[in-house]
């Protein structure tokens, strides 16, 4: 009779590229159990899950991806199932996953976290960092509860999301730079000048260069990273001007760089927060959502994410 372990075991051979020595790693079991257990649930079914080149698993087949799909549906039902139980007989203790982005776990972040372990000392936090097609990935397949990056994360409809904040950008230059004299930067001011900014993939860069292109002009990119810490650095190592968050620079700690604003010359982003449609969010991921966003309360955050469960 099929298992559930053997749906788990499926699921996280697919979660780690077909690799069954990763996914017993993680499962915490040897690699021909996986394999027998794989193959114990193909027999029963009658199927073929994976296309394989001998031992090795090279592909899922088209009735195998139906039964992934299924497979990650019922492993996150039994999540929400425990969830449920753990509200009621641990009602401050569990774990909360957070994907976000660097800017917003360096920048923005740290208040609504350090609230919440003060609040919760019995919670285990943990955050995991990448870039928003990535935040996006990890909520979506259940690896995070939460996740927190600009506008890309909203357009997934596996995800419900919440518009939490708007930010722009500011430019980053060295003491006694030419542009320090305008009085208000344009496009073409820096379009004249090496720009260091943020990788075109990521935190609103996509957005940043359709205002460029819309205005006829082509910024001399010379270097791009996805940490505003990184820009800041080889903007001091004079490379070029730096683009980036304007919630990315401090005067104090940032010395001596120096910002100037650029909020007139492109358009507000939005950090949204997102969670997947299915999952039941316990009262103190709830409670985290309105400590970073303390516009919202709880009620509204329900509505809003569609967990009225």
């Amino acid at each position: 009779m099929m298992k559930f372990h053997q749906l788990r075991y499926v699921h996280e051979v697919v979660r780690q590229k077909l690799n069954i020595s990763s996914a017993s790693e993680v499962l915490h079991t040897s690699q021909p159990g996986v394999s027998k257990q794989i193959q114990l649930l193909e027999e029963e079914l009658g199927l073929q899950i994976f296309q394989r080149n001998g031992k090795r698993l090279i592909g899922v087949t088209e009735p195998g991806r139906k039964i992934v799909d299924l497979a990650a549906r019922v492993i996150l039902d039994m999540q929400n199932i425990k969830r449920v139980g753990d509200e009621y007989s641990q009602e401050d203790s569990g774990e909360l996953t957070i994907a976000t982005t660097h800017t917003q776990a360096r920048y923005r972040l740290p208040a609504a976290v350090k609230q919440f372990m003060a609040q919760y000392p019995n919670v285990k936090l943990a955050i995991h960092q990448g870039n928003p097609a990535q935040v996006t990935e990890l909520v979506a397949s259940g690896e995070a509860d939460v996740g927190i990056a600009t506008e890309s994360i909203s357009n997934d409809e596996r995800l419900s999301c919440l518009p939490c904040y708007a930010w722009n950008r500011c430019l980053v230059v060295p003491a006694e730079h030419p542009l320090l004299q305008k009085s208000k930067l344009t496009l073409k001011d820096l379009a004249n000048y090496p720009l260091i900014t943020y990788d075109f993939a990521f935190t609103g860069g996509t957005l940043v260069s359709k205002v460029f292109h819309d205005a006829g002009l082509q910024p001399n990119v010379v270097f791009t990273a996805i940490d505003a810490d990184v820009i800041k650095t080889y903007v001091n190592l004079g490379l070029g001007i730096g683009l980036i968050a304007n919630m990315a620079y401090d005067e104090a700690r940032d010395a001596p760089l120096r910002s100037l604003d650029c909020s007139h010359l492109f358009p507000d982003s939005t950090t949204f927060l997102g969670v997947r449609r299915d999952a039941f969010l316990r009262d103190y991921m709830l409670n985290f959502i309105t400590m970073l966003s303390p516009q919202y309360d709880k009620r509204t955050v329900q509505r809003a994410l569609h967990q009225d469960l």
